[in-house]
C-alpha cells in the first residue's frame, strides 16, 4: 500500500488510512481481550474452588460412605471417580493439556493444519461469527483503500489475500482473483465462495456496475466493524449467565452426588 502511495503521489492519504486501520484493529482486540478478563478470572476462582473440593471435601465423604458400607448411586461413583484424579493423577490432565497446545500449535505451523484451524475458527459457536465478520471487515477495507487510489484490482487482490489474517479467506481471495483474471466479476466468484453473505455480494455487484466499487467496499467495511462491536457487546453479556449457569449445575452436581447416598442411609434407618 505505500508503494502504491508513492507511485500514486498519494502517500499522506495512504498512510492516514492505514493508520486508520491499524487503530480499528487494535480496538476491536482490545475489546475482546477486555470482554474476556472477568469470564476468565472467574473461570479460574471457580476451578480452584472445585478442585479443593474434590481434593479435600469429597475423599472425606468416600471414607464416610466406605465406613457406613453404604451402596453408593451412579452420581456420587462419577464424583468420586473424579475426585480421585484429581487428587492421585492431576499431572496427567496438565499433560494432556499442554500436549493438546503443543499438538495444535504443530499442525497450525503447516500450511494444510492452519487451513483446518482458520476453518474451524469461522464455525466455532459465538466466536466463529465475530472472527468472520472481522476478517470480512478487514478485506473489504483493505481492498476499498487500494482501489481508492488506483491500485489494479488484481494487484490489490493479492495484497489483500496476504493480509486477510485467515487462510479461508485469503484461498477464497485467491479463487475470486483466478476468476477475475479469466474476464469474470468480482461478485459472481465471491458469491459461489460463501465466505460473504449475500448483501455484501449484491453491495460489491452495485459497486462494481455503477464505478464506486471503492466507496461500496468502505460502506461494508463500516457496516461490519459496527457488527462485530454489537456481537462483541452481545458475547459479553451472554457470557455471564452462562458461566453462572454452569458453575450452579457443577455445584448441584457435587451437592446432589454427596447427598444422596446420605438420604438412602437415613431412609434405611428409618425403615428398620
Amino acid at each position: 500500500m505505500v508503494r502504491a502511495g508513492e507511485v500514486g503521489g498519494v502517500l499522506d492519504e495512504i498512510l492516514q488510512r492505514l493508520a486508520d486501520f491499524r487503530e480499528k484493529s487494535l480496538r476491536l482486540k482490545k475489546q475482546i481481550l477486555g470482554a474476556m478478563i472477568y469470564p476468565t478470572a472467574v473461570i479460574c476462582v471457580a476451578g480452584g474452588i472445585l478442585a479443593g473440593i474434590l481434593t479435600y471435601i469429597v475423599p472425606k465423604f468416600k471414607q464416610m460412605f466406605v465406613e457406613l458400607d453404604v451402596t453408593l448411586p451412579t452420581m456420587t461413583l462419577m464424583l468420586i471417580t473424579m475426585s480421585d484424579f484429581v487428587k492421585n493423577s492431576w499431572y496427567w490432565g496438565l499433560a494432556a493439556i499442554f500436549g493438546f497446545f503443543l499438538f495444535i500449535k504443530a499442525v497450525g505451523a503447516t500450511s494444510g493444519g492452519r487451513y483446518i484451524i482458520d476453518k474451524i475458527k469461522l464455525r466455532l459457536p459465538l466466536f466463529g461469527t465475530i472472527i468472520n465478520k472481522a476478517v470480512i471487515a478487514r478485506f473489504t477495507r483493505t481492498l476499498g483503500t487500494l482501489v481508492a487510489f488506483g491500485v489494479p484490482i488484481l494487484e490489490a487482490l493479492n495484497i489483500t489475500k496476504d493480509t486477510a489474517g485467515n487462510m479461508v479467506i485469503s484461498k477464497a481471495i485467491g479463487h475470486v482473483h483466478d476468476s477475475i483474471r479469466e474476464g469474470e466479476s468480482i461478485a459472481e466468484p465471491l458469491a459461489q465462495s460463501k465466505i460473504c453473505d449475500d448483501m455484501v455480494v449484491n453491495m460489491i455487484d452495485v459497486g462494481e456496475e455503477t464505478g464506486d466499487l471503492d466507496k461500496m467496499l468502505l460502506k461494508i467495511a463500516d457496516q461490519y466493524d459496527e457488527d462485530v462491536d454489537v456481537a462483541v457487546a452481545g458475547m459479553t453479556h451472554l457470557i455471564e449467565p452462562l458461566m453462572i449457569i454452569i458453575l450452579g449445575v457443577c455445584v448441584g452436581f457435587i451437592v446432589i452426588s454427596l447427598f444422596l447416598p446420605l438420604i438412602k442411609l437415613m431412609n434405611s434407618l428409618g425403615g428398620s
